[in-house]
């Protein structure tokens, strides 16, 4: 059974892994971010990793120790301090990640992992733009409404500003 793991890789080599599971046809996602950069004397907004050493991966778990035992590079699993096995995402988080950190927008900010343990606000869910149906814990951030999507003790990202007429709470 597929599912989703969390891949530290070392050296910010993330672009080479994604190349490299890009080439053997495995799923995988890597938060992408633009940056602007300078060239000589141009300034030119670049594509680039915006969690370092980051990769998320969709692969049965014997296929990821297979992988791992044959790759070149260096990637480590993300382990459970207590189970000591790799961290499995769940899916519904995953596609919420993904449906924020794939929105290459300058807008999206990208937080610490334990951020959202501080200032936890209602747990909603979005009901239009280019959001809708992503959820995630509602809270102010750098001046802005936003809604946080986190991946536990992994990963954190907040939409760029979210109307509240295009926010429902959700009750668990």
């Amino acid at each position: 059974m597929k599912q989703w793991f969390a891949i530290r890789v070392t050296y910010n080599r993330e672009m080479k892994v994604k190349r490299e599971l890009d080439r053997l046809h495995i799923e995988n996602f890597l938060p992408m971010k633009h940056r602007m950069v300078t060239r000589g004397e141009r300034k030119v907004k670049e594509l680039v990793p915006a969690i370092h050493n980051l990769i998320f991966v969709y692969i049965c778990k014997d296929n990821l120790k297979e992988y791992k035992a044959t790759t070149t590079l260096p990637i480590r699993y993300i382990m459970n301090r207590e189970t000591r096995e790799p961290i499995v995402i769940p899916e519904c988080q995953m596609k919420n990640f993904i449906a924020v950190a794939g929105n290459q927008s300058e807008h999206v900010v990208y937080l610490e992992p334990n951020i959202a343990n501080f200032k936890k606000g209602d747990k909603v869910k979005i009901t239009g733009g280019v959001f809708e149906g992503t959820e995630g814990y509602f809270m102010r951030i750098k001046g802005d409404r936003r809604v946080v999507v986190c991946i536990n003790g992994i990963a954190a990202v907040a939409t760029a500003f979210v109307h509240p007429s295009l926010v429902e709470i959700i009750n668990d």
